[in-house]
């Protein structure tokens, strides 16, 4: 829908568990208009809301793709999941017909420069993801995770993160609760050679699993919550009948709940039950190791410390620290000069106005016959309907790409789009 809007060439949709962003190619103003407008129909944002999203045009767009990439502006800097996710999106929207040459180009680029962060620095040694985290996080206030029952929700990429390494700390149980039980039991399949705790929980008898946690993390891709306040009443009943058959020791017990997701999947309502701790990923990212911030590169060079000299003065930062801050710098320093030398390779080749003229009319072509199909063969369901767009966008983005490639070496910078990107 946003690569047919008005004045966008190209665009990818990016969602992570902490961010979603679009990236397009087109006009800085009509562009991000055509996305406040699709997000206003589709998604009924209200206008003062729009003030919470940030805008980066050109070389600060470049950046900000750059750093996603590299781990970067993760919560946790250096996640390795990040490099994944932006691939799949990528190849998402090169599935959809939605990217040209010139957003193929950067998002290349992009997984290229992580290349060279993770060859020439140290900062893929202190790599920390959200779920590695969160184990990180039970073990502080649990003290071990060694002997205690563990409910996972999800069968996703967080999940599976988190369910691989709990399994290496010993825990009694790990199980696995997903709306859909095949996901579950999929994930279950695919682990149970290294997790001999892991097992699949059926969905239904979700009370009875609950009840005998110690540890419940939740990372799924709903909308909504996926357990709120009534359901804490519920369980509570449930942990209480359980804790009057059990030995004395056990009746303390606390329930620790800990929300990998975003948008939330459990209600902060159930802070207030007794003996319950619910984290979420801004708890997370204060609990586990706050972040030192580095000064922004902005054409300036960041003067490390001598790694034999200067450690041993640092009072406070223990060695793993002060290489942790190095290798980040040093990624900081690659990224800045990546970027001064690819925006320079990425308007050379600027389609000419011939293409963009000719786009623009097999644009108007293809919405006049998609509007003359729906008129005499329609209404079709949404689905159908989106489906024959895309088809006849990529039909659209075929031709223009042919013609930009024959006519590469006749660029006109007048034509030159830029690039934007919204969160």
């Amino acid at each position: 829908m946003l690569a047919q809007a008005e004045s966008i060439e190209e665009a990818i949709v990016f969602s992570t568990s902490n961010r979603t962003e679009f990236i397009v190619w087109g006009d800085p103003t009509l562009a991000v208009n055509s996305i406040l407008r699709l997000l206003s129909s589709e998604y009924d944002l209200k206008l003062q809301e729009w003030n919470s999203f940030y805008r980066l045009l050109d070389e600060q767009a470049l950046t900000h793709a750059f750093r996603v990439s590299c781990g970067l502006d993760s919560m946790y800097i250096g996640e390795g999941h990040i490099a994944r996710q932006f691939a799949l999106a990528w190849q998402q929207a090169r599935n959809a017909g939605c990217t040209g040459r010139h957003l193929d180009a950067v998002l290349r680029k992009a997984l290229a420069v992580r290349r060279r962060v993770r060859k020439e620095t140290e900062f893929v040694s202190h790599l920390l993801s959200a779920p590695i985290a969160a184990v990180h996080l039970a073990e502080q206030v649990l003290g071990t995770v060694a002997g205690k029952n563990v409910v996972i929700f999800g069968s996703g990429s967080m999940a599976e993160s988190a369910a691989q390494e709990l399994s290496r700390r010993g825990p009694q149980s790990i199980c696995i609760l997903n709306h859909n039980d095949n996901s579950a039991l999929e994930l279950v399949f695919k682990l149970k050679p290294q997790s001999p705790t892991l097992r699949a929980g059926a969905f239904e008898e979700r009370w009875q699993t609950l009840a005998l946690a110690d540890l419940v993390i939740s990372a799924t891709a709903s909308p909504g919550f996926t357990f709120t306040g009534e359901d804490m009443k519920r369980l509570a009943i449930a942990r209480n009948s359980l804790e009057r058959d059990e030995a004395a020791e056990r009746t303390s017990r606390k329930l620790i709940l800990i929300d990998l997701a975003l948008p939330r999947d459990i209600d902060p309502a159930v802070r207030a039950f007794d003996g319950v701790l619910l984290y979420d990923l801004e708890d997370l990212e204060r609990a586990v190791e706050p972040r030192r911030e580095l000064p922004r590169l902005e054409g300036r060079t960041i003067v490390l410390p001598s790694r034999r000299t200067d450690l041993g003065r640092e009072n406070k930062a223990t060695e793993k620290d002060m290489s942790k801050r190095i290798g980040e710098a040093e990624a900081e320093q690659i990224v800045h000069a990546e970027v001064h030398a690819f925006k320079k390779e990425l308007t050379l080749g600027t389609v000419p106005p011939e293409v963009t003229a000719l786009r623009s009319r097999l644009d108007e072509i293809c919405r006049q016959e998609l509007e003359s199909i729906r008129l005499e063969q329609g209404p079709f369901p949404q689905d159908q309907d989106r489906l024959i767009a895309s088809v006849g966008l990529r039909i659209t983005n075929k031709i223009a790409g042919t013609l930009a490639r024959d006519l590469r070496n006749t660029p006109d910078p007048r034509a030159a789009k830029r690039m934007i990107v919204n969160g």
